[in-house]
């Protein structure tokens, strides 16, 4: 059997719908002589990249035509080390090579018929916690900016009408006036030290959601490493008192010594992994026991090969797994996978956007949580396929 062809997809949702957050999946299928392809999704769906990504899916894909899609462990090592840049890589390399992999696994348990948690050892985990993500940017189908803590907590409650007794919420992304400090934003930073009314800002929208939800809902506090060193400590000690279930990036995780420094000065766990790729990405993290959980993005962390290795190492220092998922739906059916077969689980994250129709249809299964949990797909592979109705008209580039 031999890889015959790549296709590319540049998923622009935001071309045909323009009132969502933006956000561009980019998708990758590998079709082979045997007739059985393989679907990928490259995790730069939202920032800036997502070009870079197709460009680099373009230059990888031909290492692939002609190779064995079963030898996934030997194609991973050829993009790695033969590339040049796949060693030290960034996120428009490992993103590339993530989807590329996902697609070699998701052949190779379909031509041995089992879904793709059965390769990595089988299933520990029968069903999947998980928690309602971003709120925000609300909870519902439309895209908010909300600044009014009485915003925060109704989101809260959808969520918790739905089924959810975790969530995660930014609550300093946006300023009092609404203005993103992330994804393009200009509402200033926080890199120094913060004022009072900052801290109380983000204070009094997790408040309101602590007071909405009792005291047995987890609450996940996300910063999206708008934090330097000293503003990450004096946060978490002003709302320490609010029951966090951990706390994710609350600074750029690069240098792991000022990482370590929020871990061993505050009371709240700390995450990370979104901007982490591969092994050697999360060795010092591990080391200096900088995180209680780790959160690496099959998409971006060098795909399920790297992923589950990654997983395992994290398991050596007591740190639990939450597999970033605020992808497509390519992305949340690769989640699923390595969640079903690792010991190290904790939660799954279930992002805003899975809930809007244009992300949706881009493939043919809409998996989706009951009462907050997810139940393992089990068709063969990841159990996902992209829906050609759609995606069709993203198709970029065809290499042969």
């Amino acid at each position: 059997m031999k890889i015959t062809a790549v296709e590319i997809f540049d998923c622009d949702l935001n071309r045909k719908y323009p009132g969502i957050l933006p956000f561009n999946p980019v998708f990758c299928r590998v079709h082979t002589d045997a007739g059985v392809s393989g679907v990928g999704e490259a995790g730069i769906g939202y920032g800036a990249g997502t070009r870079a990504s197709v460009g680099m899916l373009r230059d990888l894909a031909p290492r692939l035509i002609g190779q064995d899609p079963m030898r996934v462990e030997a194609i991973w090592e050829n993009l790695f080390r033969a590339t040049f840049w796949g060693m030290s890589g960034g996120p428009i390399v490992y993103a590339a090579m993530s989807a590329l992999d996902i697609a070699l696994w998701d052949i190779r348990a379909k031509i041995l018929g089992v879904p793709v948690y059965e390769l990595l050892g089988g299933k520990t985990n029968e069903s999947l916690r998980c928690y309602a993500s971003q709120l925000q940017f609300g909870w519902d189908t439309e895209s908010h900016a909300y600044t009014d803590p009485r915003d925060y907590a109704r989101a809260t409650r959808q969520a918790i009408d739905d089924g959810y007794d975790a969530v995660k919420v930014d609550p300093v992304m946006y300023s009092r006036d609404g203005k993103s400090l992330t994804l393009g934003g200009s509402g200033g930073q926080y890199f120094g030290l913060m004022r009072h009314d900052e801290i109380m800002m983000g204070r009094e929208r997790l408040a309101a959601m602590r007071e909405e939800a009792g005291p047995d809902v987890d609450i996940i506090l996300e910063i999206h490493s708008l934090f330097g060193t000293n503003a990450a400590i004096q946060f978490a000690r002003a709302v320490e008192d609010l029951n966090i279930f951990y706390y994710e990036e609350p600074t750029m995780p690069l240098n792991t010594d000022c990482f370590a420094r929020v871990a061993r000065e505050s009371t709240l766990p700390v995450a990370t992994g979104e901007r982490s790729y591969t092994r050697w990405g999360y060795r010092e993290l591990l080391e200096k026991q900088a995180v209680a959980v780790i959160q690496p993005d099959l998409c971006i962390c060098g795909g399920i090969t790297e992923g589950k290795k990654i997983c395992d190492y994290a398991n050596i220092y007591d740190a639990t797994v939450q597999v970033h998922a605020a992808g497509g739906p390519v992305s949340t059916a690769a989640a699923l996978q390595v969640e079903a077969a690792i010991p190290n689980f904790i939660i799954h994250e279930h992002h805003t956007t899975a809930l809007n129709e244009c992300v949706i249809e881009l493939c043919v299964h809409n998996w989706q949580p009951e009462g907050g949990r997810f139940t393992v797909p089990d068709l063969p592979g990841i159990g996902q396929e992209l829906n050609d109705k759609v995606v069709r008209d993203y198709l970029a580039h065809t290499i042969q």
